[in-house]
């Protein structure tokens, strides 16, 4: 049986430890000399298509993909996968 299952009390523990949650766009390589060229208003093109899905990670972890969605004034992701999760039957 799950650990967290036999002593929920212990989950209490740690839900409360700050992690680190990361939200990846997507990347590129430049060479040096093109970084060092970099200005206001420059652009920088990423690895991945606008309608690719980003990835959530926990203290480097992966655990969710999601579509990045604007909320009033600010950037937020919809999670669309979690990672390893599979829902009750």
């Amino acid at each position: 049986m799950n650990a967290t299952l036999e002593n929920p009390s212990n989950l209490n523990l740690v839900l409360d430890v700050p992690v680190s949650l990361t939200i990846e766009l997507g990347g590129c390589q430049l060479p040096m000399r093109e970084v060092l060229q970099l200005n206001i208003g420059s652009v920088v093109q990423l690895d991945k298509p606008s309608d690719a899905p980003v990835d959530l990670s926990v203290n480097g972890k992966l655990i969710a993909r999601g579509e990045v969605v604007v909320v009033e004034d600010r950037y937020g992701v919809k999670i669309t996968e979690v990672i390893g999760y599979t829902p009750a039957a």
